[in-house]
């Protein structure tokens, strides 16, 4: 029996299934080697991983045994069931419209008479990377997304080899290319997906995991072939195992898998599957451009008389949400605020009139109020909210409570957490605001062993009924938006961006180096979801607040300054930030412009695809472009950082028949296009940016 399902290719050889043709990426180049292309793996405890391999996940103790039982296709779906004397596997494909990326994963069922410890299952597993097998890792690239405070989705390019995966003709090596995350920060050090680039046929594979928590890919050597394993947990890496009863199953974190002939193809269409994942939020259709007070302004500091004074320039400029951000509760001082906060009442220190009068002012200027807050935490010199939760209300490793940072994890699998937060939810809905944004500022590390069989068993655990919790709250408040944020951009995956319609994507605090994270933001995030801040005055110091005049202002902060914080919040999602009430009128101007501008482009940016003319960006370069696709034209950010002000970008896949520069409209610069080109001069040395629309 053969079978393909868009793009996938399954041939039945002697009761056995095997994945001979991956989206035409990966495949197998003979006969001979057809028994080899598993798509499934499962090892159980204390059954024989059979093959020599060190820590590499592959020839698992079920994976052999695993013989063909049957299939389902219905729709857009196929379910390929195979079982063993313990297990029955289901192998899971789905297809979206408009789009050739492919998800997958797998439910397991324990159909032995006895429990049995399910150490490691597959999301996705493919054989046949390289047209010539392990022989082809000099011209196998892997492009991984580097991720960290401050320094977000980093794509670096290494070929296999450059990673250490060659052996010398041997069956296998010991060698994997692996990328892993442990703990509750899901992107902390890199995002769960990467694109690989075959130099030979000239084709790209990408793929993404989504998992809010611990997750783990390999690519290594088996048989002369190279393979893909995408996952979540497992015991060697992550801590993780299953205790499984008879006849209760698991189901893995989805994955998603999708080829091309380009980096811009592959990202397209990963972008079409991810806008088919995402929850809808009602009042958040339109996009509108959010004010956060938090950076560069009030820090962790906010009071009601610095909003007084800052909501009408904010109200005027265009901003339809103003976010209060940490600080608006508990009366102890700023600077310890993490050490104790949990209880989430109003600051009357801070907010004397009331938290309520200060959400009505704003309101009263026509935008919408919103509140922060850190739910999954309290802080650890928190005493009331400790007895009142109770011991067993956290997450614990070898009998303790964990503390990092100052803060205590809460565990959501206890009712008595999910009512208390419920209710906190609840009463700042009652303030009258419209958005909140959910923070989350350190990691749990593995897990918890409380009420699990291991610490990543309870850490996955949590993690599922944080997001039930979550959804609970959007479906109890529909007209709230709630931002998903975890410093920064510590959790940009496509299970927490599923459920959040926008994402923190950095703290980064410097202007000048965000446009190599904006530039590159939109291979990770939805256009539509990625916030990015914007904050045209930057502050004197984070412990230093309302020394600043208008004088001093304008003195330090030039055009070029407000325009680039503009450009760079203008592919994505808007956060306006900083001491905007203090700039002049000329300043104000700028940003309202790009203000218009962001609104007028809105519907554009929901259907847009991204697009890297220069491909992606690297910390230092002095020129920078990116943009996406819509309808037809290009929108396109260009940064000068420094360098000679030439910028030229090519256009290959369409033709130009027109280019102006839409922000600032009244720049005096020169931008010339070919039919495959567009080129601008910026001054040299200087940095600037533009923000360009090309007619294709």
């Amino acid at each position: 029996m053969r079978m393909n399902f868009n793009g996938l290719n399954f041939e039945l050889i002697n009761g056995r299934i095997f994945l001979t043709d991956c989206l035409g990426f990966a495949k197998c180049q003979g006969e001979e080697k057809k028994n080899l292309f598993d798509f499934a793996e499962v090892q159980l405890a204390g059954e024989n991983h059979s093959a020599h391999g060190g820590n590499k996940l592959f020839s698992s103790s079920e994976c052999g045994k695993l013989k063909y039982i049957s299939y389902s296709h219905t729709g857009n779906k196929l379910e390929i069931v195979q079982a063993s004397k313990f297990v029955s596997v289901a192998s899971h494909f789905q297809v979206f419209e408009d789009t050739k990326t492919v998800r997958v994963w797998n439910t397991i069922t324990n159909i032995s008479d006895k429990p049995i410890t399910l150490e490691h299952i597959s999301s996705f597993l493919c054989y046949g990377l390289g047209s010539n097998g392990a022989q082809s890792v000099n011209n196998l690239f892997l492009h991984r997304f580097y991720n960290s405070w401050h320094i977000e989705c980093q794509p670096i390019k290494h070929s296999f080899a450059d990673l250490g995966l060659f052996n010398g003709n041997n069956n296998r090596s010991m060698k994997k290319i692996c990328g892993c995350n442990t703990g509750s920060w899901s992107t902390k050090e890199e995002l769960p997906m990467a694109i690989i680039e075959d130099g030979d046929s000239g084709k790209f594979f990408m793929f993404q995991i989504e998992s809010n928590n611990s997750w783990y890919w390999e690519i290594s050597d088996n048989s002369g072939l190279l393979y893909l394993n995408l996952g979540g947990p497992n015991t060697t890496h992550n801590q993780w195992c299953k205790v499984l009863q008879p006849n209760c199953g698991f189901e893995t974190v989805k994955t998603a898998i999708v080829a091309g002939n380009s980096i811009n193809e592959v990202v397209g269409e990963m972008t079409k599957y991810r806008r088919q994942i995402i929850t809808f939020c009602k009042p958040d259709k339109k996009l509108p451009v959010i004010f956060n007070e938090y950076m560069h302004l009030s820090w962790d500091n906010p009071n009601e008389k610095r909003t007084a004074e800052i909501v009408p320039t904010v109200a005027q400029l265009g901003a339809k949400y103003y976010v209060i951000d940490c600080g608006w509760h508990d009366e102890c001082e700023y600077t310890e605020l993490y050490k104790k906060v949990g209880e989430w009442y109003p600051s009357k220190k801070r907010f004397p009139s009331g938290i309520k009068s200060t959400v009505a002012l704003i309101k009263s200027y026509g935008m919408k109020a919103g509140l922060w807050i850190e739910p999954e935490i309290i802080g650890y010199e928190c005493k009331s909210m400790q007895d009142f939760y109770g011991d067993d209300a956290f997450l614990k490793r070898n009998g303790y409570n964990i503390i990092t940072s100052n803060r205590m994890f809460l565990d959501f699998r206890n009712q008595r957490v999910r009512d208390r937060l419920n209710e906190v939810i609840d009463r700042m809905v009652e303030y009258g605001i419209g958005y909140i944004k959910f923070d989350y500022n350190q990691d749990s590390g593995a897990g918890t062993e409380l009420n699990s069989a291991s610490l990543g068993d309870g850490l996955y655990e949590h993690a599922l009924a944080y997001f039930d919790w979550v959804n609970e709250v959007m479906k109890r408040h529909p007209s709230l938006i709630i931002e998903g944020c975890a410093s920064g951009g510590h959790r940009m995956d496509y299970k927490t961006l599923s459920i959040h319609p926008l994402v923190s994507t950095s703290d980064q605090t410097e202007y000048k180096k965000y446009p190599y994270i904006a530039a590159n933001i939109l291979s990770a995030v939805l256009p539509e979801q990625a916030a990015v801040w914007s904050y045209p005055v930057h502050s004197l110091g984070m412990d230093v607040f309302d020394q600043d005049t208008f004088e001093s202002v304008n003195q330090r902060i030039d055009n070029e300054q407000v325009i680039m914080n503009m450009v760079n919040s203008m592919l994505g999602r808007m956060h306006l930030a900083s001491a905007v009430h203090l700039l002049n009128e000329c300043k104000r101007e700028l940003i309202a412009e790009g203000i218009r501008y962001y609104d007028e482009i809105v519907s554009a940016k929901k259907r847009a695809l991204p697009y890297f003319p220069l491909g992606f960006s690297h910390f230092g370069q002095d020129k920078v472009a990116s943009g996406f696709v819509s309808g037809e034209d290009v929108y396109l950010a260009v940064w000068n950082l420094g360098g000679d002000g030439k910028i030229n970008i090519p256009i290959n896949e369409y033709c130009v028949k027109g280019v102006k520069i839409a922000y600032p409209a009244a720049s005096a610069e020169r931008v010339e296009f070919t039919d495959h080109s567009v080129s601008i001069s910026l001054k040299e040395g200087e940095y600037q940016a533009r923000f360009l629309q090309i007619k294709i």
